[in-house]
């Protein structure tokens, strides 16, 4: 089949061993790529932060560690003595190993620093009582779009996958309460999401992790979006956000035929046995966004009434624990 359409590559959309590769490669004569190479490649492509580029670079040096034994036929065989035939190159193989384990040290050092200082600031926003919001969704959702609309940005936007890979951060003012709340932006999720990569991405997942709220922006237009909610949900569960309060936003309703056209800007769908509030919108269109912005308002004040009720009970604590005077 490759030979009559002209291929000059062979994806799989799974995960295949370094073994599997390398047979088929020898069998079909072609280079093999697998969905976790794919996704690593694009993601080297989009990464524009340095932040963005060590994580690619992690993950890209963690799945070469596995493709080591036997992978290339330049380390198979070495020469021995004169006239000698070694065997399989361990050598070659043990000094690739040690170069590649020294590189993931590293890059992990470089990422842990830059989370740090990720930390830092995290804990001066707390400090100074923000409300924090992550855009999160199935890749192609529309969360850059969206962003974009809510704050005036210009992160880039386009109708392809992982089009945002690295996290952007903009301060948005709500009127309806008087101040000003932290968007992020964050990559999209996707099906399958190798475990590699989850880790190797944990620093910019983490914006997730820790926001106050997410708006989980779906693409309504698409016929397989509760698949891509589950997914969404799966990868929460697996960096510990799925606790977060969500707010549902249903996106590319201008893509939607009239009789699929919402009867209610805002109303509320259940996920995982719970009811959660969905608001419908067009990012592009610029349709519903008051109604997105209400809800946003109404999660801020009562966050703010939160933090304060927090702050007073600490006080009254701290002054029923002073001394009585004699």
């Amino acid at each position: 089949m490759a030979a009559q359409v002209g291929a000059g590559e062979i994806l799989f959309d799974q995960a295949i061993s370094p073994a599997q590769q390398r047979n088929l490669e020898r069998l079909l004569e072609l280079p093999v790529t697998d969905r976790t190479l794919l996704i690593l490649e694009i993601f080297a492509q989009r990464a524009k932060s340095h932040e963005g580029k060590l994580q690619v670079e992690l993950a890209r040096l963690q799945y070469l560690s596995t493709r080591l034994v036997r992978r290339w036929s330049h380390l198979e065989r070495q020469r021995g003595g004169i006239g000698a035939r070694g065997g399989p190159g361990e050598t070659q193989i043990e000094l690739d190993r040690r170069m590649i384990t020294a590189n993931i040290v590293r890059t992990k050092d470089q990422l842990r620093k830059l989370q740090r200082q990720r930390s830092t600031q995290r804990r001066q926003r707390e400090r100074n009582g923000a409300f924090n919001i992550s855009l999160i969704g199935y890749t192609n959702a529309g969360k850059s779009t969206l962003f974009n609309a809510l704050v005036k940005a210009r992160a880039y936007a386009a109708d392809q996958l992982f089009a945002t890979l690295d996290t952007t951060t903009r301060q948005m003012y709500l009127g309806d309460v008087g101040r000003s709340v932290s968007l992020s932006d964050t990559v999209g999720f996707i099906r399958d999401l190798p475990h590699g990569l989850v880790d190797a991405f944990k620093a910019t997942l983490q914006e997730a992790v820790d926001a106050d709220l997410l708006l989980h922006v779906v693409d309504a237009s698409n016929p397989n979006f509760p698949e891509q909610i589950a997914q969404v949900q799966s990868v929460l569960r697996e960096i510990g956000a799925d606790g977060i309060r969500q707010i549902l936003v249903f996106n590319k309703i201008d893509a939607l035929a009239s009789d699929g056209q919402p009867v209610h800007m805002v109303d509320t769908y259940e996920m995982d046995g719970q009811q959660c509030q969905r608001v419908f919108i067009s990012a592009r269109a610029m349709t519903g966004l008051q109604g997105l912005r209400d809800c946003l308002s109404q999660a801020a004040s009562t966050h703010a009434a939160h933090v304060l009720g927090v702050m007073s009970e600490g006080h009254h604590d701290a002054e029923s624990s002073l001394p009585l005077s004699a």
